[in-house]
């Protein structure tokens, strides 16, 4: 059985920083691309960071300089370290596996608000 399970969400003022993990289950993590989507309410998700199995990574324009995602093979983790928030920030965040079969996490929120 394959979860996916997200924490670290919360509520930041802007500028601030949080870092977001999902820790993986049910699957052979080092063959995933892993990524990071977000929906805001009102709007279609969307990809905010993928990183490769072979750790190549990619952003979104809105996030690049400010979100950086990352691994950890050896604890079948991905993390997206999220630095200067912005109110345009505030989603629900879904961490992806995808090797043909794609499975999602049941997302955490994160709002920046002052």
């Amino acid at each position: 059985q394959v979860q996916l399970v997200e924490s670290g969400g919360g509520e930041v003022q802007p500028g601030g920083s949080l870092r977001l993990s999902c820790a993986a289950s049910g699957i052979i993590f080092s063959l995933y691309s892993m990524g990071w989507y977000r929906q805001a309410p009102g709007k279609q998700r969307e990809l905010v960071a993928v990183i490769t199995s072979r750790s190549v990574t990619n952003y979104a324009d809105s996030v690049k300089g400010r979100f950086t995602i990352s691994r950890d093979n050896t604890k079948s983790m991905v993390y997206l370290q999220m630095n200067g928030l912005k109110p345009e920030d505030t989603a629900v965040y879904y961490c992806e596996a995808n090797n043909f079969a794609e499975y999602w996490g049941q997302g955490t929120q994160v709002t920046v608000s002052s």
